[in-house]
């Protein structure tokens, strides 16, 4: 009991029995306990340095806190009983504690303390008989010495420096107050994990005591290690109580009149441009959540320029910041509050600002914007109405352009029958999915009769409609005849609605901007991601049903019976899409809800993520990162009810866009908020499952390299040996093999196959969901080293190329032969180049979600091959002209293109740039010539004749040799000098049966392999010889 009450006496006892006589016992020693300045007051207090520099290091973060940091009297407490331990277990006691700490007695630090104690009892002879001074211990200079040479000796790969707590002391001390801080700004400097560390230790209330102080020398050093703090540890708290803000406003009035009075409109402000994203986003979101419904904060942020601050953010790198923002002009506009001029002129400002985001990279930010824009689309329904009878109007005016000649290059992709994709794993290919649902084409509005002649009205049942967040969606099927918009209508409004007409009907510049959204909701409707569309296609059918149905405006004809007043001011009812049919539904908002007539059972629409980060439920998020995070949003539960004095039918209507025109975003976004912030990630965890499966897939992946290269090594003399053959579900067009599993991916024209190359077999086969008129023209394997994704592309010469991951728009030329949608993809940057039937090579960076840059091309042909190297930042792109251009993307866009081959005469059937810093390109045509370019060089260097009539070809990447496929249905193979190795004409098994005309192509990335499809279904997989392998 004396050792934890007296710790000083009894380990000066310990140490000093040997070393005086008597006469000098250790309780001698002079001075007070809480006076450092004597003997006694500066062994205690290197005692408690001590004890808390070896409690730091040995017990856990929280465990330290709660006994040495939280309570003064536990602290002094348990510094005691570490000491206890170490005299007890020397004496072969055993104390216990509770809680029951690790041992300690055998710390290095304990030597210094013997050390100390030594310094100090050695002086007592002198201090008591003869009146010396007392010589202060260099324990605090040499532990600071120490701290400086671990400061010194770099960082990397080491555990934290065991004096942190002893350099906290040391600012008790005026003598090295001034070097501890100059050391402590040193560490704080190295970044947030040292701020952390030293925050763990407990340097907080130090410093603050410290900014108090009034010596200068102190004070350029104690700025410096405060903003540090604040640098760290501000923006997270600030981001916590952002979303406790939201919380507060939600939905709710009292907190919203409260924060109102609490300027909480200004406050958010000025965090918009922090740099820290999920700062941004909740302040997006408590903006968007202040002013919902609630008119008064609605013009505090008119008259802060709040719309106009949140622009920013509309561009803002990461999709969940721009999404926010989305969401917050969208309620912004949604006011249900009687409109001014001046309020309607900024909504349309608004509108035209998020009109700018229709091709927008992330599904997630454009399914936010559909429901932004029905928040205008309902404050100025009149308006919309007018618009969208002018519209069906012109429709039934034009017949609908035959597939096969469309015009100009606008033509939409529509939805194809019989399914678009839905989600299910690959049998042993888990990390690859693919997108399946069952969904066919409305019937055309031309079976509706939308006469007033007729008198007769549309049916309109919300019963075969299903929400936005439903896997199963009826929308085009033959059972939704009620539908007012069908997908094929739509896709006509947008291509044969004229201009000309559009302007006779508009009189006055504000109904332009209704003309616009419209067009832009028409383009959304569109949208190859499933949700989006579903959304749009809700919001359009609504101001149909109210154009044609309820509302039936006066139906204009002509410029003359054109008035030139204004529109009528929007209703200040609130009112919402309709929901046709009576009553709304009765039970919860799930896609079951709203499919009374038509019951589907919901298919999961669930992709394989990798953004750990960083998204919301369109549905679905499709990013290709490596880690999986699941990104499923459920939709809200129903608004309140509200009274109005319309009809039922409008209460429905009301009902109808509570229930479906939302995402749920906000409610995705908290859920980070309910996540364990404190523990290690399990990809970080050195003995979590995920971490030990990624070590055994790097460790693959080396042995695939290694392997591979032997073969290579030895010399390839043929490539004739055929280990795989089987009949495609569909004629090959685009075959992948994964880069270290033995699977390969064969496209066909709107269908993705698996085939395991070893075993034989077929592992999955699914539905790619293309747009109508359009086909599968390139795969690419992202994350081939971790968790694998495979990226589709679809295209032609007359449509939109897309891929399947989310949305990219290029805009289409016409060309007699298109080349479709050409891709390549850069792993070590993430970045994805896409070009096809355009002039533009369009880079998009897929972690961001976000166009990066269009690089025109310079010629009136399309773009029939791509390939990059990140490390020289080059692209080289072949044409159907026969040119091959190479472009620096760091450049200007006025001088990108640095050279321009036109040695080819014909068609470019690949255009291949070599992956390290003296790499060449290698170029053929289709008729057969193979060029070998320097890209510092105007001329070729080498050319070689091949075979003519080239259908297919490819490189391989490691090894001397490429390989061509001919429509005179046979493969041949060649080394870098162009000598033939092989040719392949027969396949094996088949009693000498031929090969039909080769379709495509492709070479293992590692493995001497070869892949080849054929017209005749078939795709076979070629090697080495067996005794080489």
């Amino acid at each position: 009991m004396q050792c934890w009450q007296s710790p000083g006496t009894l380990g000066g006892k310990e140490f000093g029995t040997s070393l005086f006589p008597p006469s000098f016992f250790p309780h001698r020693i002079p001075g007070r306990l809480n006076d450092r300045r004597t003997p006694l007051g500066e062994l205690n207090w290197i005692f408690t340095a001590i004890t808390d520099t070896i409690a730091w290091n040995v017990l856990p973060r929280d465990l330290f806190q709660k006994l040495f940091r939280q309570d003064l009297l536990v602290a002094s407490l348990f510094r005691n009983f570490l000491l206890a331990e170490r005299i007890m277990r020397s004496y072969n006691c055993t104390p216990v504690s509770s809680p029951r700490l690790p041992p300690t007695y055998m710390h290095a630090m304990w030597q210094a303390w013997d050390l100390a104690v030594d310094i100090c009892l050695s002086q007592l002879p002198t201090i008591i008989e003869e009146g010396t001074a007392f010589r202060h211990s260099p324990f605090f200079a040499e532990q600071l010495t120490a701290f400086q040479v671990w400061l010194t000796m770099g960082v990397e790969n080491r555990n934290p420096p065991e004096q942190l707590p002893i350099v906290l002391q040391v600012l008790l001390s005026q003598v090295h107050r001034l070097r501890a801080l100059d050391l402590l700004g040193r560490f704080l400097d190295l970044g947030p994990w040292a701020v952390s560390l030293a925050l763990s230790v407990g340097i907080f209330p130090y410093v603050l005591k410290l900014l108090q102080s009034s010596a200068r020398e102190l004070r350029p050093l104690l700025v410096f290690i405060w903003a540090k703090i604040l640098a760290v540890d501000s923006a997270e708290h600030r981001t916590m109580t952002a979303f406790i803000l939201a919380v507060i406003v939600n939905n709710y009035n009292t907190g919203q009149e409260a924060c109102l009075q609490g300027n909480l409109i200004a406050i958010c402000l000025e965090q918009l441009n922090d740099p820290h994203p999920l700062l941004r986003q909740w302040v997006a979101i408590c903006l968007g959540r202040i002013w919902q419904n609630f008119d008064s904060a609605r013009w505090c942020g008119v008259r802060d320029s709040a719309h106009e601050k949140l622009y920013s953010l509309l561009s803002d790198p990461i999709p969940e910041v721009r999404c926010a923002a989305v969401f917050a002009l969208g309620t912004f506009v949604g006011n249900s509050a009687e409109r001014t001029d001046h309020s309607t002129t900024i909504d349309h400002n608004v509108a035209m600002m998020l009109a700018q985001l229709i091709n927008d990279g992330s599904p997630m930010v454009r399914k936010e914007l559909v429901v932004a824009l029905s928040h205008l689309v309902v404050q100025y329904e009149s308006n919309f109405c007018t618009v969208a009878l002018q519209f069906m109007e012109e429709e039934k005016n034009y017949p609908l352009p035959s597939p096969a000649a469309p015009e100009g290059g606008s033509l939409t992709p529509v939805r194809d029958g019989p399914c678009t994709p839905r989600l299910r794993s690959v049998s042993s290919y888990g990390n690859i999915r693919a997108v399946t649902t069952a969904r066919n084409l409305n019937k055309s509005l031309q079976n509706l009769s939308l006469n007033e002649e007729s008198g007769s009205s549309v049916a309109f049942s919300p019963g075969n409609l299903s929400t936005s967040s439903s896997a199963s969606s009826t929308l085009g099927s033959p059972e939704n005849e009620e539908y007012i918009l069908s997908f094929e209508t739509i896709d006509k409004m947008r291509r044969v609605s004229s201009y000309s007409s559009l302007n006779s009907l508009i009189g006055v510049s504000f109904n332009s901007v209704y003309t616009q959204i419209w067009r832009v909701l028409l383009h959304l409707a569109a949208d190859p991601y499933p949700d989006v569309s579903d959304l749009a296609m809700k919001v359009l059918n609504s101001i149909a049903y109210k154009a044609t149905v309820n509302a039936r405006p006066q139906r204009i004809l002509d410029t003359s019976s054109l008035t030139q007043s204004a529109p009528a001011s929007p209703t200040n009812k609130g009112m919402h899409i309709h929901q046709v049919g009576g009553s709304p539904p009765t039970t919860s908002t799930s896609s079951s809800s709203l499919t009374n007539d038509v019951t589907k059972q919901p298919v999961s629409r669930d992709i394989t993520s990798v953004r750990p980060a960083n998204v919301g439920n369109m549905g679905v998020q499709y990013t290709p990162h490596s880690h999986q995070f699941p990104r499923t949003r459920k939709m809200f539960d129903k608004g309140p009810e509200q009274t109005t004095d319309d009809a039922d039918d409008t209460v429905g209507h009301k009902s109808f866009i509570s229930a479906t025109v939302q995402t749920g975003f906000c409610d995705w976004s908290a859920k980070y908020f309910a996540q364990p912030v404190m523990k290690i990630p399990e990809e970080h965890d050195l003995e979590s499952q995920i971490r030990k499966e990624r070590e055994w897939r790097f460790l693959r992946n080396a042995r695939v390299r290694k392997q591979a290269q032997k073969i290579i090594q030895k010399g390839i003399s043929r490539l004739d040996d055929q280990i795989f053959l089987n009949r495609n579900p569909g004629v090959p067009s685009v075959v992948k093999f994964h880069p270290f599993t033995p699977c390969i991916a064969v496209a066909d024209k709107d269908s993705i196959c698996f085939w395991d190359w070893e075993k034989g077999e077929k592992l999955d086969y699914f539905h790619n969901g293309n747009p109508r008129y359009t086909r599968i023209t390139a795969m690419e394997y992202l994350n081939g080293q971790d968790c694998s994704l495979l990226l589709t592309a679809t295209g032609n010469s007359a449509h939109l190329p897309l891929l399947t991951w989310g949305v990219i728009y290029i805009p289409c030329l016409c060309f007699l032969l298109g080349a479709g949608m050409v891709v390549d993809w850069e792993q070590e940057t993430g970045l994805l180049m896409t070009s096809g039937d355009v002039r533009i090579i369009r880079i998009w960076d897929t972690d961001r979600e976000m166009k990066v840059q269009d690089i025109p091309t310079g010629a009136d042909s399309c773009v029939t091959s791509l390939s990059c190297d990140s490390h020289r930042s080059l692209i080289v792109a072949g044409l159907g002209d026969g040119s091959i251009r190479v472009f620096d993307r760091r450049m200007a866009l006025s001088e990108c293109r640095v050279m321009t081959y036109r040695e080819h005469t014909a068609w470019v059937v690949k255009a291949y740039l070599q992956k390290h810093p003296e790499g060449n390109i290698m170029s053929v045509s289709v008729n057969g010539d193979v060029r070998f370019f320097d890209p510092r060089m105007p001329e070729s260097m080498k050319v070689l004749q091949i075979v003519k009539g080239l259908t297919a070809l490819d490189i391989h990447p490691q090894a001397n040799l490429f390989a061509c496929g001919s429509m005179n249905q046979f493969t041949a193979i060649y080394n870098g000098n162009g000598e033939l190795i092989n040719n392949i004409k027969y396949y094996d098994g088949f009693m000498g049966q031929r090969v039909g005309a080769i379709s495509c192509l492709a070479f293992h990335p590692h493995w001497p392999h070869l892949a080849v499809g054929s017209n005749d279904y078939y795709i076979s997989v070629y090697s080495v010889e067996k005794r080489i392998r």
